[in-house]
């Protein structure tokens, strides 16, 4: 891989006005920098500046949209291949993470909660830790991660990965109380009456949206979020049928041949895919098969139904798999009559992050609905300044 990095490295051209970061990273990595720096044999200055930029940034080279982002944008790209930004990102990331010297600065004596340990969580806490925050991080799961633990299959985001931020969280002074759901026994009220001056809510989107369709609580019916969760739990059998055709489809059908199952369908209702040009690629090298135009009516125990030009079709399947985004859990706007909605369903918030409850701030999933990792990274980043902004002045 060293030398294929190298390599990509020097085919940039150093261009004055980088595409690749101005219009293709939506968090607005310093592309040119890093792979100079890198090319100048100053890799943890690149480190450090990738980190600073991005606290996921280990992450976000593995799991993000590359081809229609920095990739995608490379002018190296329009005539030939564009320089696998990606690859460069990840090794210099991964290779310096533990040697990073995160400059923390004294401790201000003021807590801050953040609910939930997804990528929003994980980025707000990085940040206001490292501006002197005391921070408490209330996770579900009993480990951190969100949706990158338990809901990326480990073919494209190894959790050891995620393990080694915990590491250094727990460097940084972040405490952390897994297995606890806030919105059961404590409520967002309890945390401000303890003295919290300001709550992150980053709970994401962990409850699966439903087709709505009769025979979807049959027990040969799952949901992708919760197979994803714990592939290991499932016996699928040989013929499996996916329902949907974004990125999670692609995952779950992979998964599922990894697993065992030997003939996986991807059913799509038209005529292509809306997953990544390069998840799509893989699933077919995986063997995955797919079928357009299918518009699914029903499920029966043998297998979903669908509407076909002559009518109605049965297809055998010994389990369905519906992969069609998720929505945000209620738990705590439930117990929470101050937080509101927005007209989309989920968590409402101002123009600065924060929610209808005064010092109480949301992003990422929770609040936009399912959406990639950067763009919550990138939202997040601001949302922390906008916290540390509050706590400093009230």
């Amino acid at each position: 891989m060293s030398v294929h990095v190298i390599d990509e490295a020097s085919r940039c051209l150093q261009c004055p006005n980088p595409r690749c970061r101005e219009n293709g990273c939506p968090i607005h990595t310093n592309i040119p920098e890093m792979i100079r720096l890198f090319k100048e044999n100053k890799m943890m200055e690149a480190a450090e500046m990738l980190f600073e930029n991005n606290p996921l940034s280990m992450i976000c080279s593995l799991v993000c949209n590359h081809e229609n982002q920095c990739e995608g944008n490379c002018v190296r790209g329009i005539k030939g291949d564009p320089i696998h930004i990606s690859s460069i990102e990840n090794y210099i990331s991964d290779s310096c993470f533990e040697r990073l010297e995160l400059k923390k600065a004294p401790s201000n004596g003021i807590k801050a909660a953040v609910i939930g340990a997804g990528p929003a969580g994980i980025t707000i806490a990085i940040i206001l830790a490292l501006k002197g925050y005391s921070i408490t991080v209330f996770e579900t799961h009993d480990k951190i991660g969100g949706i990158l633990r338990y809901g990326i299959p480990e073919f494209r985001l190894p959790k050891s990965i995620l393990d080694r931020y915990y590491v250094k969280m727990r460097e940084l002074g972040i405490k952390f109380r897994p297995n606890f759901s806030i919105g059961g026994s404590t409520n967002i009220q309890d945390l401000l009456n303890d003295g919290y001056k300001s709550v992150f809510i980053g709970t994401g989107a962990w409850r699966p949206r439903k087709l709505g369709i009769p025979g979807e609580t049959f027990g040969n019916v799952y949901y992708a979020i919760n197979y994803l969760n714990n592939p290991d739990v499932y016996d699928l059998g040989d013929k499996v049928a996916i329902i949907g055709a974004g990125n999670a489809a692609m995952d779950v059908a992979r998964t599922a041949i990894r697993h065992g199952s030997r003939d996986v369908t991807v059913y799509v209702r038209g005529q292509e895919v809306s997953a990544s040009k390069q998840e799509f690629e893989y699933a077919k090298v995986d063997g995955v098969k797919f079928e357009y135009n299918m518009s699914i009516v029903r499920i029966e125990d043998d297998g979903p139904v669908f509407k076909m030009e002559d009518g109605e079709k049965l297809i055998p399947a010994d389990s369905i798999l519906i992969a069609i985004s998720q929505v945000p859990q209620d738990r705590i706007i439930s117990k929470e009559k101050n937080l509101k909605l927005n007209e989309k369903g989920n968590l409402a918030t101002n123009e600065l992050g924060e929610t209808t409850i005064p010092g109480v701030f949301a992003s990422g999933d929770v609040v936009t609905g399912a959406k990639t990792v950067v763009a919550a990274v990138a939202v997040s980043k601001q949302i922390a300044e906008d916290m540390h902004k509050f706590m400093q002045t009230n």
